[in-house]
């Protein structure tokens, strides 16, 4: 028999579980019974109509505290409107809820969107929410404290939906915050009226002076079937030539409702839009995942998940970047132009009318040519004036130290270590003046470092470590004469303590930080997503080392988030100067990337000069505290020879135990600097004896005979 005790603990179980509500045809029954319309239910619950409906249909669950209203509305009916033969008030079988990946603690995603009816713009669509799914448990032995929560944005009543929605075949459309949207749309255009009309989808423009951010839907393989689009696109050698044919159906349909695809036409990321009507923008962003949408390089296992993790990861990355328009490098460049719009509204002083005018710090509405020097050799400008004197050779590093150059003591050590610095691109944008107008041709100029552009000088005659990569070449090779060079690459040469002589010169007149807001979004975006995954500024370099170990395995979702905003930041900058694509392109033609105010070659040279240099500078610091020079480089990462398999034994140390500043520091900010990977030294030797770079391989050890991969 059970004792008296353990009846009393059962019964307050059970007094402390959910209300049970009863089956959704029954809850229709009993309101019906009841003389009360779905609005009026709405009104005396502070909700909507429609939500009355997916509460009756089944498609979605009160929450609290309407949960507890709700259950004490229905059962005072139950009571008085009973079913014939049907014991009315019975506890039903819930419905089972969709199982979602776990989510840590610390994970702050999009904002939840509120009760449509705190919006009266959009039109309420069928809308469920998802039940919240349980926190992911610690990592083992994890002794890094909990992150720190963030706070959530704001929701713009005009999108309480979100910025996004990933519509499945069979008509849900998941949004941000487990939110699911009933979608009717059986055509393109269909689907286009609903996102602008009811979808309550959008995003709220960045910048004062700028658009709102145009909703984005993305297609799984039944959604497109379904809307009449092939599941995969075939006969195309190049991803990116991938696009329907103009005779397609689905293309057809869309030009005969009045929409408009832009210039690139309906391929993986497909914009549909009408002119603008006054202000507001009529415009639809599509991404077709079975066409290779979300790159894996960019977003690794992000197409492979369920619709509702898609819309999670897609959504974290809207929030903190920017509403995915295209690839991650065209979002890149696309963050910069939302930032700083080109325009702004003016008071034009003779009418008094309000006008659009340029926004000073931004680059305009116009496209600018380059410099010769700046170019590339097919450009016009090149190929129409002839130009032979040189261009800019601005890019990241690809060196390997001359193995002669090694001692027996490195060959002796037991490990080489590769460190990876932080989004260098990134680092290297912040506070970086840029020309903002067109160049000018100077002839023996004087230097002077804070004026940005191209010049021309001769550094071949300085002498350094050549255990140590040249700052001036992307291979680290001495130059052998006259070369044109950004300007942070001379002002380095001043910086070591020798003359410069610039013989001619391509300068700016107007300039700017323009990067900087750029740059402010993606390192809050970047630290915040390693915060969400354990990984936060408090922790020492031990604590450091063991949370970055583990952090893909912290949340995958996040994890593919943060692998996005780094291609964010160099794809964005490689967008800079964009070059020709397709056979068919002959040298001195204009190529469409050319029309972009945002083609600047010099923007992409000052970034990845000063990245370079400030590589230089840590290299160089490192040799003078530690004696310690670098076996290779490899852009961003770079490999030292060490004692143990830890950098935590190498690198400088202050008495106290602080980083040493000046030198390669650990820590989660742009610029400093992470564990690439640990492999032993000879396998390091091994490799540089056969030309190749060790930097390239240290992260997987195992290497491959093609450098040029």
């Amino acid at each position: 028999m059970a004792s008296e005790e353990e009846l009393f603990a059962s019964v307050d179980a059970l007094l402390e579980e959910e209300p049970q509500l009863p089956p959704p045809a029954e809850r229709a029954r009993l309101r019906e019974a009841a003389g009360i319309t779905q609005a009026r239910l709405a009104q005396a619950l502070k909700s909507t109509t429609q939500t009355v409906k997916n509460w009756e249909n089944g498609r979605s669950e009160p929450k609290s505290p309407r949960l507890e209203a709700y259950q004490r509305l229905l059962s005072g009916w139950a009571a008085k409107y009973p079913a014939h033969g049907v014991d009315a008030t019975a506890a039903p079988v819930p419905a089972p809820a969709p199982q979602r990946a776990p989510v840590p603690e610390s994970f702050t995603g999009p904002a939840a969107a509120p009760e449509p009816e705190a919006t009266p713009a959009p039109k309420a669509p069928a809308v469920q929410v998802a039940p919240e799914r349980p926190a992911a448990r610690p990592a083992a032995s994890s002794r890094r404290p909990a992150a720190k929560k963030t706070s959530k944005p704001t929701v713009d009543p005009r999108f309480p939906h979100g910025p996004l929605a990933v519509l499945d075949g069979d008509g849900s459309a998941y949004g941000v915050d487990g939110i699911v949207l009933d979608c009717p749309a059986t055509t393109v255009p269909e689907l286009v009226e609903w996102t602008l009309r009811e979808s309550g989808l959008g995003a709220a423009k960045l910048n004062r002076y700028g658009k709102d951010s145009d909703p984005l839907i993305v297609l799984t393989a039944a959604a497109a079937v379904k809307l009449g689009l092939p599941e995969h696109l075939e006969g195309h050698e190049q991803r990116r030539s991938l696009r329907l044919a103009e005779d397609h159906p689905v293309v057809k349909q869309v030009a005969k409702a009045k929409w408009q695809l832009t210039q690139r036409g309906f391929g993986p990321w497909a914009r549909i839009y009408r002119k603008a009507q006054g202000r507001e923008r009529q415009c639809v962003q599509l991404a077709i995942l079975s066409w290779d949408a979300l790159d894996e390089r960019s977003w690794p296992g992000v197409a492979e998940m369920e619709p509702a993790d898609i819309a999670r990861v897609l959504g974290v990355y809207a929030t903190r970047v920017i509403t995915p328009r295209g690839s991650t490098a065209v979002s890149g460049l696309e963050l910069m132009t939302a930032l700083r719009p080109p325009t702004k509204a003016v008071q034009d002083p003779e009418t008094g009318n309000w006008v659009s005018g340029h926004n000073p710090g931004s680059l305009g509405t116009e496209p600018m040519d380059p410099a010769p020097p700046e170019a590339t050799p097919e450009h016009p400008v090149v190929v129409n004036s002839g130009w032979t004197g040189g261009f800019l050779n601005e890019e990241a590093y690809q060196w390997v130290r001359p193995v002669d150059l090694l001692t027996d003591e490195e060959c002796l050590l037991p490990s080489a270590i590769g460190l990876d610095l932080n989004t260098a691109f990134l680092a290297a944008a912040a506070r970086l003046v840029v020309g903002l107008s067109g160049p000018d041709h100077f002839h023996a100029p004087k230097f002077n470092p804070k004026i940005p552009g191209s010049w021309l000088v001769d550094l071949s005659h300085i002498e350094l470590d050549p255990r140590l990569p040249s700052p001036f070449t992307p291979d680290g090779t001495r130059p052998t004469g006259p070369a044109w060079y950004q300007t942070h690459t001379v002002a380095y040469a001043q910086e070591l303590g020798h003359d410069v002589h610039p013989i001619e010169a391509y300068l700016r007149r107007e300039t700017g930080a323009y990067l900087d807001p750029w740059h402010d979004r993606l390192k809050t975006a970047y630290v915040d997503t390693l915060a969400d995954l354990g990984v936060t500024k408090d922790l020492d370099d031990r604590q450091f080392l063991a949370a970055m170990e583990q952090h893909k395995q912290v949340d995958p979702a996040l994890a593919a988030v943060l692998s996005a905003i780094k291609a964010t930041v160099k794809g964005g900058v490689g967008k800079l100067r964009e070059r020709p694509q397709g056979r068919k392109y002959k040298d001195g033609e204009r190529w469409p990337a050319l029309e972009r105010p945002t083609w600047r070659p010099d923007i992409r040279a000052a970034v990845i000069s000063k990245a370079r240099v400030n590589m230089h500078r840590k290299l160089n610091n490192m040799a003078k505290m530690t004696g310690l020079y670098p076996l290779a480089v490899l852009s961003d990462c770079v490999v030292y020879p060490s004692p143990s398999a830890s950098p935590i034994d190498f690198l400088p140390y202050a008495a106290s135990g602080k980083p040493q500043p000046g030198g390669f520091r650990l820590g989660p900010t742009p610029g400093l600097a992470k564990l690439e990977g640990v492999q032993e030294m000879a396998w390091a030797v091994d490799l540089m004896e056969k030309g190749l770079n060790p930097a390239r391989h240290i992260k997987g050890g195992d290497a491959v005979l093609d450098e040029g991969e």
